[in-house]
């Protein structure tokens, strides 16, 4: 009675955590193929803002935007 409850338990933990690994593992391969801004995105949205970024002003954003990724 008490061994059948145990292995159900461990049953649920493992599953529990081999979910979790899979899900993150595909997420990041998902981010990484597709990444959810680009340098044309920051470039439009700066100049909606109304200035003309020039190429070191977008890299310096990607390059922080990444860092936080």
């Amino acid at each position: 009675m008490i061994s059948d409850i145990l292995l159900i338990l461990v049953g649920l933990v493992i599953g529990i955590i081999i979910g979790f690994l899979i899900s993150k593992k595909v997420i990041s391969k998902q981010l990484k193929e597709n990444p959810p801004i680009n340098e044309k995105m920051i470039e439009a949205m700066m100049t909606s803002m109304g200035r003309k970024p020039s190429q070191k002003q977008v890299n310096q954003v990607m390059k922080q935007m990444t860092r936080y990724m």
